[in-house]
């Protein structure tokens, strides 16, 4: 198969961007069809960058190829609700992004608490003294904002991302990419809540510390308090 240039490339992401957005907003309806010819005539693009790029959709389930028919846009049930490709679209719609915030804090709660509690026996001694450096650091910008537009969230989405990863769940770990496209969201599009870190600094600290004293019960009940302060703030 050619490699594309760097030219097509770049008109086949933005393809991908385009169609993939429409999808997950309603804009392309459930059921509805299309061709390669279709997509070519639209963009503007050869067959062989309409053919990748549909190919590109194809894997994140949100159309389905066939010969007779052509492309087919897929309902919700089919796509792979955890890329971070499909959560940037839907949290890029004002349409959805409510829905996708509820949806990944549903998720959260379901999995960060037990995450934690896991990360208190797994965490390396490391880890658990990174933590503990990283809750210091939201503290320290809760009084002194950065001027450094969304380190607050960089440190925040830091923290909760090594948890999952000291709770030495190897699943649990990959669901960081996920949580990376619902910070940059919160951070792009912001949110009522305009500091996403207010008020539960205090609470991310005694996580860090329940963690790194291996206390477990204490780390479970810490994290969800800090989850169930975040769902009360969804846009």
């Amino acid at each position: 198969m050619a490699q594309l240039s760097d030219s097509a490339t770049l008109l086949q992401s933005t393809v991908v961007d385009t169609i993939g957005s429409e999808i997950v907003t309603g804009t392309l309806s459930v059921d509805q069809r299309f061709t390669l010819q279709d997509i070519g005539a639209r963009f503007g693009i050869s067959r062989t960058v309409a053919r990748e790029a549909m190919r590109a959709l194809e894997q994140l389930g949100l159309i389905m190829s066939s010969r007779r028919v052509g492309l087919t846009v897929q309902p919700i049930s089919e796509w792979n609700l955890f890329d971070p490709l499909v959560i940037g679209w839907r949290m890029r719609s004002e349409r959805t992004r409510a829905e996708q915030l509820r949806s990944l804090n549903n998720m959260r709660l379901a999995v960060e608490p037990i995450a934690a509690r896991l990360a208190s026996t797994h965490a390396s001694p490391e880890q658990a003294r990174k933590l503990v450096e990283l809750a210091h650091r939201l503290q320290e910008l809760e009084v002194n904002p950065s001027p450094r537009v969304g380190e607050e969230l960089s440190v925040d989405l830091s923290f909760h991302t090594l948890i999952l990863q000291a709770s030495g769940d190897q699943m649990f770990a990959g669901l960081a990419p996920s949580l990376l496209a619902m910070f940059k969201g919160k951070s792009v599009f912001g949110s009522r809540k305009r500091d996403p870190i207010a008020g539960t600094t205090q609470l991310h600290l005694e996580l860090a510390q329940a963690i790194h004293d291996r206390q477990g019960e204490r780390a479970e009940r810490l994290a969800r308090a800090i989850l169930d302060e975040a769902r009360a703030h969804v846009v």
